[in-house]
């Protein structure tokens, strides 16, 4: 199953400097860094005037998405740099199994005025799926291993 309309997840490129490594950053009007608590479940949340544009930096997460009654969950990990994109309009919530807190860079892109509305929990119109989200989750710890 593809991606929700709109949403998008872009591999973030790199350039090796020595022993460090620099990765291109995302343009922003913007920049935020959130942090995910350690066994936590969110509820939805959907902006009206804002892209949000979410690195992991630290842990990992599942990143929820609600289109057309169905949730999408898409896993994201320090370990795998990405860049998920969430047009507004689109409900979106986490989910973080680990017992680390993640922390991401949101570089949001500004579509108008903030509204506090925005940052205001809406309440799931039906439960998540835990066991998929959890496979999900697993799933992209293979895949860092493996890479």
């Amino acid at each position: 199953m593809g991606l929700i309309q709109g949403v998008t997840l872009k591999k973030i490129e790199s350039i090796q400097g020595g022993m460090a490594e620099f990765y291109t950053p995302q343009s922003s009007d913007e920049t935020m860094i959130v942090k995910v608590p350690a066994n936590s479940i969110d509820d939805l949340f959907v902006h009206k005037h804002q892209t949000d544009q979410l690195l992991v930096v630290k842990g990992s997460f599942v990143l929820v998405v609600l289109f057309d009654r169905q949730y999408q969950y898409i896993p994201l990990s320090e370990d795998i740099p990405q860049v998920a994109t969430i047009p507004r309009g689109v409900l979106h919530g986490s989910i973080n199994f680990s017992d680390q807190h993640c922390l991401l860079v949101n570089a949001v892109l500004r579509h108008g005025k903030s509204n506090p509305r925005d940052y205001q929990p809406v309440t799931r119109p039906f439960p998540y799926d835990i066991n998929q989200a959890k496979l999900n989750w697993q799933n992209i710890s293979k895949k860092a291993i493996a890479t």
